[in-house]
Protein backbone atom coordinates (compact mmCIF):
# COMPACT_ATOMS: atom_id res chain seq x y z
CA UNK A 1 0.00 0.00 0.00
CA UNK A 2 1.27 3.62 -0.35
CA UNK A 3 0.92 6.64 1.11
CA UNK A 4 0.59 10.09 -0.32
CA UNK A 5 2.08 12.67 1.84
CA UNK A 6 0.56 16.03 0.91
CA UNK A 7 2.27 18.79 3.09
CA UNK A 8 -0.29 21.60 4.63
CA UNK A 9 0.06 24.50 2.18
CA UNK A 10 -0.28 22.49 -1.10
CA UNK A 11 -4.07 21.41 0.60
CA UNK A 12 -4.39 25.21 1.59
CA UNK A 13 -3.66 26.04 -2.15
CA UNK A 14 -6.18 23.49 -3.39
CA UNK A 15 -8.87 24.32 -1.18
CA UNK A 16 -8.58 28.26 -1.65
CA UNK A 17 -8.50 27.24 -5.77
CA UNK A 18 -12.14 25.52 -5.25
CA UNK A 19 -13.56 28.03 -3.56
CA UNK A 20 -12.36 30.76 -5.63
CA UNK A 21 -13.71 28.41 -8.56
CA UNK A 22 -17.17 27.88 -6.35
CA UNK A 23 -17.22 31.75 -5.74
CA UNK A 24 -16.90 32.56 -9.39
CA UNK A 25 -19.80 30.24 -10.41
CA UNK A 26 -21.88 31.14 -8.60
CA UNK A 27 -21.63 35.09 -9.53
CA UNK A 28 -21.92 34.12 -12.82
CA UNK A 29 -25.02 35.41 -14.96
CA UNK A 30 -28.10 33.24 -15.65
CA UNK A 31 -27.78 30.06 -17.68
CA UNK A 32 -29.41 28.50 -20.40
CA UNK A 33 -30.52 26.20 -18.09
CA UNK A 34 -32.02 28.39 -15.68
CA UNK A 35 -33.58 30.38 -17.90
CA UNK A 36 -35.08 27.52 -20.14
CA UNK A 37 -36.56 26.56 -16.10
CA UNK A 38 -37.57 30.08 -16.19
CA UNK A 39 -39.17 30.09 -19.47
CA UNK A 40 -41.33 26.75 -18.69
CA UNK A 41 -42.62 29.04 -15.02
CA UNK A 42 -43.64 31.16 -17.20
CA UNK A 43 -45.21 29.14 -20.03
CA UNK A 44 -47.19 26.96 -17.01
CA UNK A 45 -48.60 30.12 -15.40
CA UNK A 46 -50.01 31.15 -18.87
CA UNK A 47 -51.25 27.35 -19.06
CA UNK A 48 -53.13 27.74 -15.50
CA UNK A 49 -54.34 31.05 -16.04
CA UNK A 50 -56.22 29.87 -19.28
CA UNK A 51 -54.27 32.93 -21.19
CA UNK A 52 -52.63 30.73 -24.17
CA UNK A 53 -55.14 29.64 -25.91
CA UNK A 54 -54.92 25.98 -25.91
CA UNK A 55 -56.45 23.27 -24.04
CA UNK A 56 -54.84 22.60 -20.50
CA UNK A 57 -53.21 19.27 -21.24
CA UNK A 58 -51.88 20.27 -24.62
CA UNK A 59 -50.31 23.44 -23.28
CA UNK A 60 -48.38 21.95 -20.32
CA UNK A 61 -47.31 19.34 -22.48
CA UNK A 62 -46.14 22.01 -25.12
CA UNK A 63 -44.27 23.49 -22.12
CA UNK A 64 -42.62 20.65 -20.99
CA UNK A 65 -41.40 19.89 -24.92
CA UNK A 66 -40.18 23.37 -24.77
CA UNK A 67 -38.17 23.22 -21.64
CA UNK A 68 -36.77 19.75 -23.02
CA UNK A 69 -35.62 21.34 -26.33
CA UNK A 70 -34.20 24.06 -24.74
CA UNK A 71 -32.16 21.96 -22.26
CA UNK A 72 -30.74 19.98 -25.49
CA UNK A 73 -29.83 23.34 -27.03
CA UNK A 74 -32.52 22.72 -29.68
CA UNK A 75 -34.87 25.41 -29.33
CA UNK A 76 -34.29 28.20 -31.65
CA UNK A 77 -35.57 31.69 -30.58
CA UNK A 78 -33.50 33.72 -32.99
CA UNK A 79 -34.65 36.69 -34.93
CA UNK A 80 -36.33 35.17 -38.49
CA UNK A 81 -36.52 31.87 -37.56
CA UNK A 82 -40.46 32.34 -37.63
CA UNK A 83 -40.32 33.54 -41.17
CA UNK A 84 -37.68 31.35 -42.34
CA UNK A 85 -40.03 28.15 -40.44
CA UNK A 86 -43.18 29.66 -42.61
CA UNK A 87 -41.11 29.58 -45.90
CA UNK A 88 -39.98 26.13 -45.58
CA UNK A 89 -43.33 24.75 -45.59
CA UNK A 90 -43.72 26.17 -49.24
CA UNK A 91 -41.08 23.81 -50.03
CA UNK A 92 -43.95 21.20 -50.61
CA UNK A 93 -45.21 22.88 -53.49
CA UNK A 94 -43.58 23.14 -56.76
CA UNK A 95 -43.34 26.03 -59.70
CA UNK A 96 -46.11 28.74 -59.59
CA UNK A 97 -47.72 26.97 -56.48
CA UNK A 98 -44.85 27.59 -54.39
CA UNK A 99 -44.51 30.79 -55.56
CA UNK A 100 -48.16 31.76 -54.62
CA UNK A 101 -47.40 30.23 -51.26
CA UNK A 102 -44.29 32.19 -50.84
CA UNK A 103 -46.02 35.12 -51.61
CA UNK A 104 -49.05 35.01 -48.65
CA UNK A 105 -46.21 34.35 -46.20
CA UNK A 106 -44.43 37.12 -46.91
CA UNK A 107 -45.14 40.89 -46.36
CA UNK A 108 -46.56 40.89 -49.83
CA UNK A 109 -49.61 39.10 -48.39
CA UNK A 110 -52.75 39.53 -46.00
CA UNK A 111 -53.20 37.69 -43.09
CA UNK A 112 -56.41 37.89 -41.10
CA UNK A 113 -57.46 35.93 -37.78
CA UNK A 114 -55.88 34.07 -34.70
CA UNK A 115 -55.00 31.15 -33.41
CA UNK A 116 -57.22 31.75 -30.76
CA UNK A 117 -60.04 32.13 -33.55
CA UNK A 118 -59.23 29.04 -34.83
CA UNK A 119 -56.61 29.93 -37.19
CA UNK A 120 -54.82 32.78 -39.59
CA UNK A 121 -56.30 32.73 -43.06
CA UNK A 122 -53.39 34.05 -45.52
CA UNK A 123 -54.27 35.26 -48.92
CA UNK A 124 -51.80 36.81 -51.52
CA UNK A 125 -52.80 38.17 -54.95
CA UNK A 126 -51.68 37.49 -58.28
CA UNK A 127 -52.40 39.33 -61.11
CA UNK A 128 -52.19 37.14 -64.78
CA UNK A 129 -52.07 39.02 -67.77
CA UNK A 130 -54.85 37.76 -70.53
CA UNK A 131 -53.34 35.96 -73.08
Amino acid sequence: MTIFFIPFHHRTMVAAAALSCAAAALAAPPTAASEAQARYREDMAACNSGQSNQDLATCRREAGSALSEARRGRLNDAPGQYQQNALLRCNLHQGDDRLACETRMSADGTAQGSVAEGGILRQGVTITPVK
